[in-house]
């Protein structure tokens, strides 16, 4: 099965092809058949993959498919190949699979509206591109992708363009990355002049071998990497372009979330994880940026009153901790992290756009409530997701990661300990305002009368996602719980073992259990009933307007960045430089005016001027 493996992002990438090209000529039906199919395609390829690799791995396991050269520089060629390990199985798996999913709840929430082809042209597209960053064998190739997905996100998040607030909303995300992203083209450029070479694993082999550990080279490309990095998984101080992406349909939300754009970076990461290893300083600006973006999008979590945007802040506080992880090097915790989070992050976004379509597309939470009753596979499906956002012990998929993390992060030489509280401060914001939702939402009085019916293709992705957010986190599993590492043998040819389990970590991950329930026995004190966070947003103070502008960013980036951009545009609209050749050629043209009066053909006169030109020239050196 392994010949099979450019199926999987030529399928998508051929569906995208047919409904750009003949969308306008296809009925609904056709449209969602070939789009929802397609990613179906490449997930069951994908999955076949992932047996036969089960059931026998290629030697040293990674497998390469060469498909043509693009490029033939001199010092340099670039090949289109694809390149798998099992960092890009297990990423492959769960775009393939949570982005079918997402496909098939797409064809009933986007039912009826303008643009319905091209909405799964987008997605399609957008998978495709997260495919080829993943697979990718050469630096250049996985740029492509990179930039690929960060397009279709602009046209994803600006869908309904009608509105200019979305419009808005796909420009930022689309400007805010790129920026970042010119940051991650540098570092390339700068690995290939000094490495001679942009194939992933000779570059990293050749890195090893010629930048010591901790030297200049290694921190510069390492960092240049990371801001583009951090950039496409909205980490701080790149974080505020996300939860503007919310203007965009709710199964687009779910799909940048959970299985593909916002986790680019981690993967970026991962996959150059023995670079980072050389570039210690860089590993410890991960992990302190890492905390930071955990706490600071938690508490912008904890009042928001739009369900997406809550979510959204969610994200980022999550993709945190895999960072988090990543800066102590428990690069298998962060992918685990990555797994589970995929799964219940989905499963969240789909519950919330399922609420969203018998509410009239109504996301406020406060007008929400008491839909307990009125929705229960959306109220089963998101309290599921919910408790494995907030980590519950035991029966979330999100408690086995997210201890796994706090545990690593505990033992990280130096300001370990600092980071493993900010992780289980985090963890408990994280669990208030998960829960403060659920009761807003699906408790208390109701404020918005319930209309239609949810069929199959909602209702199958959320029973699947809601089962995977059970049990999936089970494939990795404490010692006092059975003791599995499915997860971690699958990686560990590429990332290697994770430092043993002594006792005092399982202390420290124990630690971390009571913290959620704690969050939760804090949410149902004061939003069980709504009543309290009802009177406090409708008089927010300075310190919620604060933290529901996510800390003010959007406002200090426009007083520092914005304005001054936009004046100098406004200065140079009538483009001054263009003033300068103007009066060159104007005094030029004035010159030739003036030099042509003195041709008027009288011998006596040049004569003259002859005489004249002479004696000052004979002045000059004599008097000189």
């Amino acid at each position: 099965m392994n010949h099979l493996l450019w199926l999987v992002p030529a399928s998508p990438l051929m569906g995208a092809t047919i409904l750009g090209l003949c969308g306008t000529m296809l009925p609904a039906r056709a449209a969602a058949i070939i789009g929802t199919a397609s990613v179906g395609i490449a997930a069951f390829i994908a999955i076949l993959i992932g047996l036969h690799w089960y059931a026998a791995a290629p030697p040293s396991h990674i497998l390469i498919q060469h498909l043509w050269t693009w490029l033939t520089l001199p010092g340099l060629t670039v090949d289109i190949s694809l390149y798998l390990d099992p960092v890009a199985l297990l990423m492959m798996l769960v775009i393939t699979i949570i982005g079918t999913l997402i496909h098939l709840f797409s064809t009933a929430y986007m039912a009826g509206e303008a643009g319905y082809s091209r909405y799964f042209a987008y997605l399609n597209l957008f998978v495709a591109a997260m495919l080829l960053l993943i697979l990718a064998s050469d630096l250049l190739v996985l740029f492509v992708g990179w930039e690929g997905v960060g397009v279709c996100s602009y046209l994803l998040v600006g869908f309904w363009f009608q509105d200019a607030a979305n419009g808005y909303a796909a420009r930022k995300s689309f400007i805010v990355t790129r920026i970042a992203d010119i940051a991650m083209l540098a570092g390339i450029l700068l690995l290939a002049v000094k490495l001679g070479t942009l194939s992933i694993q000779p570059m990293l082999a050749r890195a090893t071998e010629l930048w010591p550990h901790g030297g200049a080279w290694p921190t510069l490309a390492a960092g240049l990497l990371l801001i583009g990095g951090l950039g496409k998984s909205a980490q701080f101080p790149f974080q505020t372009w996300l939860p503007d992406a919310m203007a965009g349909p709710t199964p687009v939300s779910a799909l940048i979330h959970a299985a593909t754009m916002v986790t680019a970076g981690v993967y970026l990461v991962v996959r150059l994880h023995v670079l980072y290893l050389l570039a210690p300083d860089v590993l410890l600006a991960i992990s302190i940026g890492a905390g930071i973006t955990i706490l600071l999008a938690a508490l912008a979590a904890l009042v928001q009153s739009d369900i997406k945007r809550v979510l959204a802040y969610s994200t980022i506080s999550q993709i945190g901790y895999m960072f988090l992880a990543l800066g102590v090097g428990a690069w298998s915790a962060g992918m685990f992290h990555f797994l589970t989070h995929a799964v219940f992050k989905a499963l969240l976004f789909l519950s919330a756009g399922a609420i969203a379509m018998r509410l009239d597309h109504e996301q406020d939470i406060f007008k929400m409530g008491g839909l307990r009753t009125s929705l229960p596979l959306a109220f089963w499906s998101f309290l599921i997701g919910a408790a494995s956002l907030a980590a519950v012990p035991i029966i979330s998929a999100g408690s086995f990661s997210k201890e796994m993390i706090l545990g690593a992060v505990w033992f990280a030489p130096g300001i370990g300990p600092g980071l493993w509280a900010a992780g289980l401060l985090g963890a408990l914001i994280t669990a208030t305002y998960s829960f403060r939702v659920v009761f807003l939402v699906f408790f208390g009085p109701a404020h918005t009368p319930v209309t239609g019916r949810s069929g199959a293709p909602i209702a199958v992705p959320l029973v699947l996602l809601a089962a995977g957010s059970l049990l999936i986190g089970w494939l990795e599993t404490p010692s006092f719980l059975g003791g599995d590492r499915l997860v971690m043998t699958l990686l560990h040819p590429v990332l290697g073992s994770p430092a043993p389990r002594s006792a005092l970590a399982i202390l420290v991950e124990a630690a971390g259990y009571i913290v959620p329930l704690l969050g939760i026995a804090i949410a149902y004190t004061l939003y069980r009933n709504g009543h309290w966070q009802r009177v406090a947003a409708a008089e927010p103070g300075a310190l919620r307007r604060l933290l529901r502008t996510g800390f003010g960013f959007d406002a200090l980036y426009e007083a520092l960045l914005v304005r001054p951009f936009m004046a100098l545009v406004r200065a140079l609209r009538h483009d001054p430089v263009d003033h300068v050749v103007t009066l060159i050629s104007a005094a030029t043209l004035q010159l030739h005016h003036t030099l042509r009066r003195s041709q008027i053909g009288q011998i006596r006169r040049y004569a003259a001027w002859l005489m004249a030109g002479s004696i000052a020239t004979i002045a000059l050196l004599v008097f000189a």
